[in-house]
């Protein structure tokens, strides 16, 4: 049996990050959510007390990541993530409103899974969440490195 999936969500606008919780619930994902409004506390939870990422060894996580972020960019998160042996293979949702076509090309070259840039528009936002909560619901999520 798997373990569940936890969500990392680093997102810095607090509004965006309850608009986000709220859709994702909406879709019938129950999986737990932890929010970072930070990269260098999200960074610090993934990478753990000893910097190596081994405390999530065998755990499943999914990382939803803004990549405009007030401490560390979201790019250097993402680099820092795959870049890591036990980190590598968790599934990093970069969700931004960045949709430059050198910054999308750079996510997916450094590794990122999905890249989706936010609506403008809060209808829309709220509609593009619930599909990404319905993914989800249906992807398969590998354990961090054995």
């Amino acid at each position: 049996m798997s373990n569940p999936v936890t969500i990392i969500m680093i997102e810095d606008d607090e509004g965006h990050a309850r608009l986000i919780e709220r859709n994702i619930r909406r879709s019938g994902v129950n999986n737990e959510i932890v929010a970072f409004t930070s990269g260098t506390a999200a960074l610090n939870y993934l990478f753990g007390k000893d910097g190596t990422g081994l405390d999530h060894k065998g755990g499943a996580l999914l990382i939803l990541l803004d990549l405009n972020l007030p401490d560390t960019s979201g790019i250097d998160i993402l680099k820092r993530v795959k870049e890591n042996q036990y980190l590598k293979t968790t599934p990093v949702v970069v969700l931004t409103t960045t949709d430059d076509s050198y910054e999308i090309k750079r996510c997916y070259e450094l590794g990122c899974n999905v890249y989706i840039t936010k609506p403008v528009n809060y209808e829309s936002f709220a509609n593009a969440i619930r599909q990404l909560g319905l993914f989800f619901s249906v992807i398969q999520v590998p354990p961090a490195a054995i």
